[in-house]
């Protein structure tokens, strides 16, 4: 047995020691289009790429910085080497904890060339807490308490093709990375 997982670019990748010019945002933009929000419970298939386009898309309507828009894009993107995990079991799970957000910090000082600001971190869980109140609203049909939260986009959780998804996702992402190639 190996210590690594094989990604779609053909890169050997251990999600448990991982290093930083093995990150790809192709196999990011890929995997992220696979991968089922909730880990699959959701009425129709939701992709972590298609909420992580729109926890961008909103950090965009609000007019955040273009770094911004990167670290909501970004945000999810440990979960392409070491999977989705529902929020409720996640926060039992110290190691797995650990390695996400030493990994996260990785992925983000490749592409942005830092951490994240307190400041930073807590606009990404605004924006990421309200997308997942809509995602429970739409997905799951549960009510949530409360009022429902202020977004500056319109949600249409219309299924689209993993293709397409991984497409946009790229184009954002090099929109703001790389504007001029």
């Amino acid at each position: 047995m190996s210590n690594y997982i094989t990604t779609y670019t053909g890169k050997h990748f251990d999600p448990t020691a991982p290093e930083p010019e093995l990150i790809d945002i192709r196999d990011i933009a890929h995997a992220l289009s696979m991968i089922c929000r909730g880990n699959g419970h959701v009425t129709t298939f939701w992709s972590v790429g298609q909420h992580c386009l729109c926890c961008a898309r909103e950090a965009a309507a609000r007019g955040l910085s273009e770094r911004m828009i990167l670290v909501c894009l970004l945000h999810d993107a440990s979960e392409c080497y070491m999977s989705d995990v529902p929020r409720p079991f996640k926060k039992s799970m110290a190691e797995y904890k650990r390695q996400e957000e030493a990994l996260l910090k990785m992925i983000y000082e490749k592409f942005l060339g830092s951490d994240l600001s307190m400041e930073e971190q807590a606009l990404l869980k605004e924006i990421d807490d309200a997308m997942l109140w809509y995602d429970l609203e739409h997905l799951l049909h549960e009510k949530q308490e409360g009022e429902a939260p202020e977004i500056h986009i319109c949600l249409d959780y219309t299924v689209q093709p993993f293709a397409a998804v991984e497409q946009a996702y790229l184009e954002l992402f090099h929109q703001y990375v790389f504007p001029n190639r």
